[in-house]
């Protein structure tokens, strides 16, 4: 890929809050340190270098993915689509697009998730794309359950989608995350808590589409990502002179 120059320094202060005490694991896990923001260098200018003949047909539907067609993942059906866009509002395309979540059930297929709901067989619960040319993405998947987790006495997480993007350059990377319009637990999580601006905690919000719904088989939720240029990631000034 052509290397399109230095990164710009990531702004952090439109990120949530890295310590947030009701947020438990934050205390033990937010930066001690100052954060420091590097020049970066051809290694971080060039890639991400990923086959794009990698991605195989299958790899945007979960439902089926995991166990190569042969078998459906069980949950209701829902399309999960949108466009990837820089902040001009302009299509970012031949991007990489990967998603993971928690199944219909709320549980992970992960050997450190002890959650009570049941492994389904057939859902693997990862995916990936590539963006069209007009920056258009989707994953045809299963609505993922809410669950609980040990943080206060009764939290739950919303129901959600993690997303990763991949940007012009090694060096970039985005990882957000997506809920879904009408669910009660997004205003009771303290994660989504730490993003204090309420404007940017909807925008990772995704309303339901009807319009890109289809009849007797899938709703459809609308999630556009917007790119905030060449910006790069920021690390941690530690003691050794990093």
């Amino acid at each position: 890929m052509t290397n399109l120059g230095p990164l710009i320094p990531r702004n952090r202060e439109i990120h949530p809050v890295a310590y947030d005490p009701d947020y438990k694991t934050s205390v033990a896990r937010s930066p001690r340190l100052p954060l420091i923001s590097m020049e970066s260098t051809p290694g971080e200018e060039t890639g991400p270098r990923f086959g794009h003949g990698l991605i195989g047909p299958l790899d945007n539907n979960l439902i089926l993915n995991w166990t190569g067609g042969k078998a459906p993942a069980v949950g209701e059906r829902v399309l999960m689509h949108g466009r990837v866009l820089d902040e001009n509002a302009r299509p970012v395309p031949n991007t990489l697009i990967e998603i993971w979540q928690a199944n219909a059930g709320g549980r992970y297929r992960h050997k450190k998730d002890g959650y009570l709901a049941p492994l389904d067989p057939n859902f693997g619960g990862c995916g990936r794309t590539i963006t069209d040319e007009n920056g258009y993405y989707e994953f045809l998947t299963v609505r993922p359950g809410a669950y609980p987790w040990p943080n206060r006495g009764n939290d739950w997480r919303p129901m959600h989608i993690h997303v990763s993007i991949f940007g012009n350059s090694f060096g970039q990377r985005l990882i957000s995350q997506m809920y879904f319009e009408g669910d009660p637990l997004i205003d009771r999580c303290p994660i989504a808590a730490t993003i204090k601006d309420r404007g940017q905690l909807e925008s990772l919000v995704a309303p339901l589409d009807i319009n890109r719904s289809r009849p007797l088989d899938f709703l459809a939720y609308k999630f556009d990502i917007v790119l905030r240029g060449r910006r790069q990631t920021m690390f941690e000034n530690k003691l050794e002179g990093m």
